[in-house]
């Protein structure tokens, strides 16, 4: 059986040398580079052949690939490659790359069609001036046969080395067990209905109560599947830190326990199996000070004359010592004086179960998708906390462009981006000099000012490109953002909405600083475009259907067709609603039926609620969370608990609270404490935190948590009416979105069969049918009233 390897992650095994240089960014979108490659094509002539499938073999690998484009008539090869700035600035070693990969195509076509000579044309394409460069050079057979087989050789030790290594791991999981004596309960359901499905080929929509334990119960079956499915890779996707941690975890236990129970081969200590997680750039980056090239950053210098050792020594890691987690990475990366951020993108090839959030997989420039498309894996995915996907993948696919922000960057940008800057300021002016309304929705993007943006965007390009030592993050930070909005403008459909949001009476008129004169004269305002995407279904869908099975799995799915409809799963896609292994003698839970949390009322709230929560921490005393929807609303709260009863501790989240405060604040809930932390529903302290036991006995929801109602979200309504049913749209919008964050929070209380606990609900809203409808089906609910206050209206 030879290996199977594909050109492009041969070329960049073989072919890539020198230093990490992203001085020649930023690279354009994915749908740019399709668009692109689309528009050579169509300006060839009717023989072109576009994406030709090539393989060919050399000894005990198998190399395969598509190649842009062949025109028999002119026996000519060509290789795209889309660009934006200046293509003389381009990194010798990065064009170098790019020929090896021509090549190599150039040898397989020979081979296949026997060819003795051809034309190898590598065309360079801008995407802002739609202009190609064609770089031409001619071949023998012969030459480009040497070439190929010069490149197997220098990878077939590394490719052997793979191959024993993806025989001794699928028969390691073919054999794999699970490495707890037993399954909890509702676990084996859930792990069943995972294996069948991947087994299957399908998407799985799990929601399973929390505390069962469902990141083992799905990592474990998917790792089983993995032999009968032929899967290439893993994706475990989380939507927050604390996930990844709970994957490495389970992921450690499951290869512990069967190294111990099957220490075969003998040569191997540990179940072979490779993990890496996945970091942010910003949380790995060692020299954040510095660009990444050779010339600013020395983990840059040299970075691919290094990568050898630096890969070898990594999978070496893997195989003895456990996953390359953030830590274990850094240690390899720094011992061979490399990049850790970047060793672990060229890791994601070669490692089996990647870790990360949710953006490598979902994003419009995700690694993760852009890697099992390019190289045709077969993965099978993991989606931890799934109902976080519908906001995050709007946010993935949304923009804005933020005219004060512009303002600013003006200020201080160099001279050679100020007239484009301008130019721009005055065209989004001119969207809005006759807007009296302070937020309106448009039907379409303008063309005018899409077209002066992207003028913008090639001077700051060219401007970067020609300067690439000189640090300007407020400028980046700008240009990032207008290239975002370029590009969901280009994606724009109706499934998001275009609007422009006036900021106040005391700013633009179109005219921008000068040195010395006021930001702007006095004007209608600056305004704030944006691009809300609301359902991003159609973005989401191919890498649902790239993958080979998918797992989204979640205490708060329901209804299934709510996340069905938003995140274009398949048609096909099971469901599965495993039954809790809680009871409702564990947990009381109790709503205040007389208590109104809605805006007008919460000053009347403060009151009955604080006196509510004193006289069950009297009655029990202990740790409890109090939600409320706001953060004003919970220091209100807060305020008039310690003014009543100074005597509880109580502790409270704050705004923009970094991770060692957040840690902090858990810190507080230990089996011996007592007292009552307030925090924001939907926060970080609302799901994904696990305190067992005494360390939380009750909590206290002063919210629904549903979205404010606002020309925003009211808009979001309407944009629901017209994609789905028309008597969806306010569930869909407001109902279900806030009843997740309530459950989730509730689920912070239960989380073993042990623990008892006691969760108040405090809005009279909470006694209505269609939201008890959304209480997990173990619930049983008590109606109470509080003894001060007010009945909120029917």
């Amino acid at each position: 059986m030879n290996y199977l390897v594909a050109v492009r992650a041969l070329c960049n095994f073989t072919a890539k040398h020198g230093d990490l240089d992203l001085r020649f960014t930023p690279s354009p979108s994915a749908q740019e580079g399709i668009a692109g490659h689309l528009l050579v094509a169509s300006r060839r002539s009717g023989s072109y052949q576009s994406e030709v499938s090539l393989q060919g073999d050399y000894k005990t690998l198998t190399v395969r690939g598509r190649a842009d484009g062949y025109d028999p008539e002119q026996n000519r090869l060509e290789e795209v490659k889309t660009y934006r700035g200046d293509l003389h600035a381009m990194a010798d070693n990065r064009r170098h790359l790019h020929w090896a990969q021509l090549k190599i195509y150039g040898w397989l076509l020979c081979a296949d069609k026997d060819l003795e000579t051809i034309e190898l044309s590598l065309v360079y394409f801008d995407v802002a001036s739609l202009q190609e460069t064609p770089l031409t050079k001619h071949y023998t057979a012969h030459e480009l046969k040497q070439y190929f087989e010069a490149q197997c050789e220098r990878f077939l030790a590394w490719a052997e080395q793979e191959m024993a290594h993806r025989q001794a791991r699928d028969a390691a999981l073919s054999a794999l067990t699970f490495p707890h004596a037993d399954f909890r309960p509702g676990q084996r359901a859930l792990a069943e209905a995972v294996y069948k499905t991947t087994m299957a080929g399908r998407c799985l929509m799990a929601q399973a109560p929390t505390g069962i334990g469902k990141t083992i119960g799905t990592v474990f079956p998917l790792l089983k599947a993995a032999p009968g499915r032929q899967l290439d890779k893993l994706f475990f996707l989380a939507a927050k830190t604390p996930g990844r941690q709970l994957a490495l975890d389970a992921l450690e236990r499951i290869q512990s326990y069967n190294s111990n129970a099957n220490p075969s081969p003998p040569a191997l200590h540990r179940l072979p199996l490779r993990v890496l997680e996945l970091v942010a750039r910003d949380k790995s980056c060692e020299h954040p000070d510095k660009a990444c090239h050779g010339d600013a950053c020395p983990l840059a210098k040299g970075f691919y004359d290094r990568l050898p050792e630096a890969r070898s020594a990594a999978v070496a890691h893997a195989a003895l010592q456990g996953p390359l987690d953030k830590a274990a990475l850094r240690r390899v990366a720094l011992s061979h004086s490399v990049c850790p951020y970047y060793l672990s993108q060229e890791l994601a090839v070669w490692t089996d179960v990647v870790v990360g959030d949710y953006n490598y997989y979902f994003d419009s420039s995700a690694l993760l998708y852009s890697l099992t498309t390019a190289h045709q894996w077969r993965v099978g995915v993991l989606v931890d906390e799934a109902h976080n996907l519908v906001e995050r993948g709007r946010k993935m696919y949304s923009a804005r462009l933020d005219q004060t922000q512009l303002q600013q960057v003006y200020a201080t940008a160099p001279r050679a981006v100020k007239s484009a800057l301008q130019r721009l300021n005055k065209s989004l002016h001119e969207l809005h000099q006759t807007q009296v309304a302070p937020y309106v929705v448009h039907a379409e993007l303008p063309t005018s000012f899409l077209k002066v943006l992207q003028q913008t965007l090639t001077q700051i390009t060219d401007f970067l490109v020609a300067n690439p030592t000189r640090v300007d993050a407020a400028l980046q930070g700008f240009y990032f953002e207008a290239l975002q909005f370029s590009r969901m403008a280009d994606a724009f459909a109706e499934r998001s909405l275009f609007d422009i949001t006036l900021q106040g009476d005391d700013s633009a008129d179109g005219e921008l600083q000068q040195p010395g004169q006021d930001a702007f004269a006095a004007g209608p305002g600056a305004a704030v475009l944006n691009i809300r995407n609301v359902v991003p279904a159609t973005f989401l869908a191919p890498r649902f259907n790239a993958a080979q099975a998918v797992t989204l799995f979640s205490a708060t799915l329901s209804p299934q067709t709510y996340h069905h409809d938003l995140l274009g799963l398949p048609a096909s896609a099971a469901w599965i609603d495993v039954a809790s292994p809680f009871t409702h003698q564990q947990l009381r839970v109790s709503v205040v039926s007389n208590v109104s949390t809605r805006y007008a009322h919460r000053g009347d709230s403060l009151a009955p609620i604080a006196d509510l929560m004193v006289r069950q921490y009297a009655q029990q005393p202990g740790n409890y969370l109090a939600f409320a929807s706001s953060y004003d609303y919970l220091l209100q709260l807060a305020a008039m608990l310690q003014q009543r009863h100074p005597q509880i501790p109580q502790w409270t989240q704050t705004r923009g609270m970094e991770e060692r405060a957040r840690d902090a604040f858990l810190a507080r809930f230990t089996p011996t404490s007592q007292g009552i932390g307030f925090a924001v529903l939907g926060g970080p302290f609302a799901e994904g935190i696990d305190l067992p036991g005494a360390r939380l006995i009750g909590a206290f929801i002063a919210t629904l948590g549903l979205p404010q109602i606002n020309p925003v979200n009211e808009q979001i309504r309407e944009r629901m009416a017209a994609n789905f049913n028309a008597s969806l749209a306010h569930d869909y919008t407001y109902l279900y979105p806030g009843l997740q964050k309530v459950v989730q929070a509730a689920g912070r209380v239960i989380r073993t069969t042990s623990d008892r606990g006691v969760v108040y609900l405090m809005d009279d809203r909470f006694t209505r049918a269609e939201v008890q409808a959304l209480f997990p089906r173990w619930w049983q609910v008590e109606r109470l009233q509080a003894r001060r206050g007010y009945l909120a209206p029917a």
